[in-house]
């Protein structure tokens, strides 16, 4: 299922994506009004954002009472954001043929503290933002958790929900630390960990579930037919009959494919009874640790001192989890896919109510020169629930330098305004921040993960949420029935090692790697791709057989599949985007790494 939040909407686009060698960023910010007017001439293309300064005072205030981040962001339509430089400099970032490209680097990071999204410390004065390196494993962790826009990520996370979601905590029995160890602890409390949970205590195994009590606060869009075989087709709450896309003309191209959204408070529900029927018990904590026990049990290290022991641990706390996992070295670098959402009402819009607009890829700026804007490519996804009600996301499909929140904002206002769009009022804001590509957990470690923490996301599309729900029953049972035929104390070491390494093959089998190889490769060519070059690349896509588009968007095709996917559309191709497409595959290392990996090299 895909997060309006980005996370879905771009199943057919980054099919073919994610580099494993990244060019240095090449924009530099700056928050030094001097470096403004220096700059200025050289970038008339770009209008001026908030400074660094002007934000912290308008972005959030942290009490120490306060478990929460409460932020306060000006309204969709302000004109506010004021003086933050984009100096641009030429980047490795391509098209076929080649051109000069653009990437982004914000230096925010290294200037300000951020609050965790678990809970706030206090802040006073005038530091409104706080970066704490310490909570994440390394940088690519802290990037994964949102690195430079980790303040509005957190502003996500945190946001206040018109929709009444139940607590965990008034639902679920609390964790009884005296009763002796669980089966198994799920450490996060989205819907994998929910998910899982609910799979695994139906199965009989006692589990205990450990993160937040937060609700769920992104939006979702999915193809209906998968989440109608989940069962979960009373969780949609708008169905569209057909999806379009936008390349560079007025003529769509059908998808011929229903997408719904889902209601965030119906699917949070569900999963949370699911929960309670099945017997898990819950603690609202953030975790720090996992640790191995003597008689080989894992020790849930909580705050206020608290420890969980049980026999298996499995994190799905999200993406930014390499405090509590090991990652293979060596991998791909992750990207991020990054896009500015508001749901509005509306004067007038030219979206017609009965179809979802799944990309629409064309120039919303309506000038022949060429601008910095223009040439960092980025579409937009609407969805019209009437005529007027309308939701609009602005998104950058992956990027390896992440895409500033602040840009995808003033793009779509742009876009809108081009377009003709009357914003009369606001009813929701949205920052979807989606890492994509990266590498595997080690699959020799002790602890498992699920979702996110275990890669699951797809590096072409950053869906995640339909394969999560939909592999938790196979997954717990992999995991009981182990535990069930091994219980005893004495056992505990073998069943870890064994359960470890069962689960992990049943996540990631050869057949999924294969998969992931082939959109990794696809990854790190989209991502060079300026406008021009991704315009033609789904030119090129949606001239396929009909099978080999709906297979690659519905996530059907099998490892074998994509081999005459990828001949057909090389022999359809342009001259530029095949040259290109032989160029990736020797000189990237995700060619190199795909060709490996089908061979079993």
């Amino acid at each position: 299922m895909r997060s309006l939040h980005v996370a879905n909407r771009v199943p057919m686009v980054l099919s073919l994506l994610s580099s494993s060698r990244l060019s240095k960023a090449l924009f530099q910010v700056t928050v030094k009004r001097k470096h403004n007017e220096e700059r200025k001439s050289q970038i008339p293309s770009l209008a001026t954002y908030t400074s660094i300064e002007q934000r912290n005072n308008g972005v959030k205030r942290v009490s120490s009472s306060s478990s929460r981040l409460t932020c306060k962001m000006e309204c969709v339509g302000a004109r506010n954001f004021a003086a933050m430089t984009v100096t641009a400099f030429p980047s490795s970032r391509r098209r076929f043929p080649l051109v000069k490209r653009y990437s982004f680097r914000n230096l925010r990071r290294g200037l300000c503290r951020v609050v965790r999204a678990s809970g706030g410390g206090g802040s006073g004065g005038s530091e409104s933002c706080v970066a704490v390196r310490e909570d994440y494993a390394d940088e690519e962790d802290f990037v994964k958790a949102g690195g430079s826009e980790i303040t509005f990520v957190q502003m996500q996370q945190n946001k206040d929900m018109d929709e009444e979601q139940s607590k965990l905590v008034d639902k679920l029995p609390l964790i009884s630390i005296g009763d002796g160890a669980l089966d198994l602890v799920v450490i996060g409390c989205g819907p994998a960990g929910l998910a899982l949970a609910a799979e695994s205590a139906k199965l009989g195994l006692k589990v205990g579930l450990i993160g937040p009590d937060l609700p769920f606060t992104n939006n979702y869009g999915v193809w209906e037919d998968e989440f109608n075989d989940l069962g979960l087709q009373k969780c949609i709450e708008h169905v569209w009959r057909d999806t379009i896309v936008y390349l560079d003309d007025n003529n769509p191209i059908t998808i011929g494919r229903a997408y719904g959204r889902v209601s965030r408070r119906l699917l949070h529900e569900e999963l949370l009874r699911r929960c309670a029927e099945s017997g898990v018990s819950y603690l609202s904590s953030k975790v720090e640790s996992i640790t191995e026990a003597p008689d080989g049990l894992r020790l849930v290290s909580c705050e206020r001192n608290t420890v969980v022991p049980c026999r298996l641990a499995t994190v799905a706390s999200g993406a930014a989890s390499g405090k509590l996992l090991q990652y293979e070295l060596g991998g791909p670098r992750v990207c991020v896919q990054t896009a500015y959402g508001v749901e509005v009402e509306v004067e007038n819009s030219p979206y017609d109510p009965e179809q979802m607009v799944f990309m629409d890829y064309r120039d919303y700026t309506n000038q022949k020169a060429r601008s910095l804007e223009a040439e960092y490519p980025t579409f937009l996804y609407a969805m019209p629930m009437t005529k007027t009600r309308v939701f609009f996301e602005e998104t950058c499909l992956a990027s390896k330098d992440v895409m500033p929140f602040d840009l995808l904002k003033k793009k779509l206002m742009l876009r809108l305004d081009t377009l003709g769009i009357r914003i009369l009022k606001t009813y929701e804001e949205e920052w979807s921040y989606i890492p994509v590509g990266g590498s595997l957990p080690n699959t020799e470690q002790k602890n498992l993960a699920f979702g996110a923490a275990a890669s699951m996301v797809h590096p072409a599309t950053g869906y995640s949420v339909v394969r999560s729900l939909s592999e938790a029953p196979t997954y717990a049972s992999v995991i009981a029935d182990i535990l069930k035929h091994e219980s005893t104390t004495s056992l505990t070491k073998h069943i870890n090692s064994n359960i470890s390494r069962q689960a992990w093959d049943t996540l990631w089998p050869q057949e999924r790697k294969r998969q992931r190889a082939f959109f990794l490769f696809g990854l790190a060519l989209i991502v060079q791709l300026d406008i021009g070059g991704i315009r033609s690349f789904f030119h090129t896509f949606f001239r396929l057989p009909k099978w080999m588009w709906q297979g690659f968007l519905g996530s059907t095709l099998t490892s074998g599949d994509l081999v005459p996917f990828a001949l057909y559309m090389f022999v359809i191709a342009p001259n530029n985007l095949r040259k290109g497409l032989i160029n990736h595959l020797v000189s990237d290392p995700t060619g190199a790494t795909m060709i490996k990996t089908y061979l079993r090299l």
